[in-house]
């Protein structure tokens, strides 16, 4: 017989399949505070000392003694243990951690081992850069991003066609149309966000600020990118262009508040934790999103009215949007609303769906 999990309290442990449950419920737990946990659960009433973390747990990874203090904290949250009336994990000062809690063995009989299988590697999250950790992060924005445009593209194409249109267009037609370009616009905005956010840090187990950099870069090229592509498609076109569309510094002023919103939303915190990040992400891009269009900006809404000023016979009339605020047309107050409400949907999409890739990636 070999013993096959633990248990203690409501929890089972089982460390073949990496799994903690309580009371059948899942728990979510990073991979490197799993093995601390098997560690100590291993050697139940026994000192497990600080270098023993450090050799066992964390493999000859330089870390801090913060790292392993880190990793009791959050063990104990998820258990449900405080460190002043410790009921699974005790401190012992200046030496280590003792495991408490009556520990019952869970057996099972000996079988023939079966050829292991080749699993998939984690990527680790301590190396101060790696590409596919940073490709895979960044597919995740481009995910994140398309599925804001395809929102925000069918709120867009609604509005437009809710007024009369002329006979021959079709409002299906306006609003693929609409849902397409706001699509496109985004998985370019969420690729470079993410990627630029990724190769600064986002990546780490503790994310740095460079991550704000980051994401302003990664927004002020793509917003260059567009513009100048957009202008240049338009006067190859049509002989003329709309003028002053988003581009380059409303991409920087953005993708720099997503990254600030998110490292906000992660310091100290390992596991990330998704609403958190994903709020203080979206609240920090709705702000930078009301504030560009007040010094002359224009996000997506701003950018789309633009086009169908510049050519009158086009069905694009946003111009309803304004007459909700009081205003004659797509005015100031409109377009800030409208941009508050872009960023504050934009920023989520793409900061929750990094963290999630974020936590596959630590778990395998």
């Amino acid at each position: 017989m070999t013993p096959d999990g633990f248990r203690f309290g409501p929890f089972t442990l089982d460390p073949g399949n990496r799994r903690l449950t309580r009371d059948g419920e899942v728990v979510e737990i990073n991979g490197r505070y799993l093995d601390a946990l098997i560690l100590m659960a291993e050697r139940p009433g026994q000192l497990v000392t600080k270098d023993q973390f450090l050799d066992q747990v964390w493999r000859g990874v330089p870390v801090t003694e913060e790292a392993l203090t880190q990793c009791i904290r959050t063990l104990r949250r998820q258990l449900g243990d405080t460190a002043g009336r410790s009921t699974y994990i005790e401190t012992v000062p200046k030496h280590g951690y003792r495991f408490i809690a009556p520990v019952s063995a869970i057996e099972t009989e000996q079988t023939e081992p079966e050829p292991p299988l080749v699993a998939a590697k984690p990527v680790a999250l301590d190396s101060p850069y790696d590409l596919k950790r940073t490709l895979l992060l960044g597919g995740a924005g481009v995910l994140g991003g398309g599925l804001a445009g395809v929102i925000g593209g069918l709120i867009y194409g609604l509005i437009a066609v809710s007024h009369p249109l002329q006979p021959g267009i079709g409002s299906g037609s306006i609003l693929l149309v609409l849902v397409w370009l706001t699509t496109l616009v985004a998985l370019m905005g969420g690729a470079a966000v993410g990627i630029g956010m990724a190769a600064t840090g986002l990546g780490r187990r503790q994310p740095s600020p460079w991550i704000i950099f980051g994401g302003a870069l990664g927004g002020m090229t793509v917003g260059g990118a567009v513009k100048l592509l957009g202008l240049d498609a338009f006067n190859l076109l049509v002989g003329r262009s709309p003028g002053d569309i988003t581009g380059g510094v409303e991409g920087f002023i953005l993708g720099g508040a997503i990254g600030l919103g998110l490292w906000l939303g992660a310091r100290g915190r390992d596991p990330l934790p998704l609403r958190r990040c994903m709020i203080t992400a979206g609240l920090s891009a709705a702000l930078a999103g009301m504030a560009i269009p007040l010094f002359g900006g224009r996000l997506m809404g701003g950018s789309l009215d633009l086009l169908a000023k510049t050519f009158p016979e086009s069905q694009l009339q946003l111009g309803m949007i304004g007459s909700w605020f009081g205003e004659t047309g797509f005015g100031p107050i409109a377009q800030s609303v409208t941009g508050g409400l872009e960023g504050l949907l934009f920023a989520p999409c793409v900061a929750g769906a990094m963290i999630l890739a974020r936590r596959g990636m630590q778990t395998g």
